[in-house]
């Protein structure tokens, strides 16, 4: 895919704008590469090149509105997706909670293309699957894996002079490698933004040494112990509960930051003084766009600050209900830590569970944000500072809320995530105490 400049959408955004006769107009153009192989009894079974680009327009008369998509840029067109979008608009009823489309502001570019991302080729995505292949072939063990490399442009513009476009890049690994009799299993995953950074050597050699050090696990009686949570265990059950920072949810009673009478938990201490967690488009490990789906300008948000929750995250139409400054969502969800690597967790901890990854997580109580889950691909006791055996996976009932008040170590955070899925993330291990392991589970 070529990316298309600047320059170049820009004039197909005015051309739009122009053909509109409808009270406001917005347009957003998307164009996204996505490379990939996958691999699965160290055999490559898939790759592929997927790409497309559209353009999205939204328009509305008075509060009615209609939004129309295509992929086709020529003249004809770009005037088929604009009436398009104003006949749906006529028809559609009005929108009691409609916002008009926000005003011009500047945009502060972030740092989200790498160009050596952008050159991956299948080459390259064949060689890194081929260093975990032939890596468990001479170990025999199976891998299997997916890689996933995008890059991506994102342009947008609206009646009130709103301009921004901004090219990305990002690559996701994930690897499973188990044991040929299936009594062992191992797993890693890697994101990032620039190629330079990712090692699918180290990444292999991470998921192969879990795979071999899992074999024969015993049964643990089932309870609360200390557990070191590894940054992937963290990240999955911690999302859930950064949905509840949403202003409205909290304030309509239904979000763990709720209180009576509608009210919300900002600026009530909820964790343990060590927890700081920020959004920052900037960030130069995890940047992402500078404005959000509503074309609101992103910025630095320190969401929880020393254990208190410090921002909530408001629409424009329940900032406007609320008095309050509608700034655009964030992006991305940045972890405080410290430099203590995950061995040097194991090393402080005398009696513990490592825990490698969670899933098949699912909510228990939004009000609590108690889920229930399972431990995968390398759980391991830990005994007077060192991995003693690997113990067999438990299903948990826990709240991240209850976690992050039970924290007595962080550890170093790393990148997990990326343009597919969740938004980026940077997430350090935790030791943790008191983690509520509620039965056994036979999966490996």
């Amino acid at each position: 895919m070529t990316l298309l400049t600047q320059d170049q959408t820009k004039r197909i955004c005015e051309r739009v704008l122009s053909l509109s006769k409808a009270d406001e107009c917005i347009v957003s153009i998307n164009g996204k590469r996505n490379g990939n192989i996958r691999f699965a009894r160290n055999a490559v079974s898939t790759a592929g090149l997927i790409d497309d680009t559209s353009i999205t327009v939204r328009v509305a008369y008075g509060k009615r509105q209609g939004t129309a998509t295509i992929n086709e840029f020529d003249d004809k067109s770009l005037e088929k997706v604009v009436r398009r979008a104003e006949d749906l608009a006529r028809l559609a009823p009005e929108n009691p909670e409609f916002m008009p489309a926000v005003a011009k502001a500047p945009f502060k570019a972030s740092n989200t293309f790498v160009q050596k991302t952008a050159d991956i080729d299948p080459e390259i995505r064949a060689q890194a699957a081929a260093y975990s292949i032939e890596a468990c072939r001479k170990k025999g063990l199976v891998a299997a894996g997916f890689l996933t490399d995008s890059t991506s442009f994102e342009t947008i513009a609206n009646s009130n002079g709103v301009f921004g476009h901004q090219a990305s890049t990002s690559l996701d690994f994930t690897c499973t490698i188990r044991t040929e009799d299936g009594r062992g299993s191992g797993w890693v995953k890697r994101s990032a933004r620039d190629l330079a950074r990712f090692d699918p050597r180290e990444a292999a050699d991470v998921a192969i040494e879990k795979a071999l050090r899992s074999v024969d696990a015993k049964a643990l009686e089932p309870g609360r112990y200390t557990v070191i949570l590894e940054p992937a265990a963290t990240s999955d059950l911690l999302n859930y509960m950064m949905n509840g920072f949403d202003a409205r949810r909290a304030d309509e009673g239904r979000s763990f930051l709720s209180k009576a009478g509608g009210k919300n938990r900002l600026g009530d201490k909820l964790f343990d003084s060590q927890v700081n967690i920020w959004a920052d488009p900037w960030d130069p490990n995890v940047p992402v766009l500078p404005w959000d789906d509503n074309m609101l300008p992103r910025e630095r948000q320190e969401l929880i600050k020393d254990g208190r929750i410090n921002a909530l995250d408001y629409s424009l139409f329940w900032a406007k209900q609320k008095g309050q400054r509608a700034v655009g969502s964030p992006g991305n969800v940045i972890m405080g830590g410290t430099n203590k690597s995950t061995a040097e967790l194991i090393a402080n901890t005398k009696k513990g569970v490592l825990v490698t990854r969670t899933w098949y997580i699912r909510m228990v109580d939004p009000q609590s944000v108690l889920l229930t889950g399972l431990t995968r691909d390398g759980t391991f006791y830990i005994e007077n500072g060192k991995i003693k055996h690997p113990i067999k996976n438990f299903r948990f009932n826990e709240s991240p809320v209850t976690m992050l008040n039970n924290i007595e170590e962080i550890g170093m955070p790393v990148v997990l995530g990326g343009d597919e899925g969740p938004n980026p993330m940077v997430i350090p291990s935790m030791k943790v105490r008191d983690f509520n392991f509620t039965s056994l589970s036979d999966a490996v």
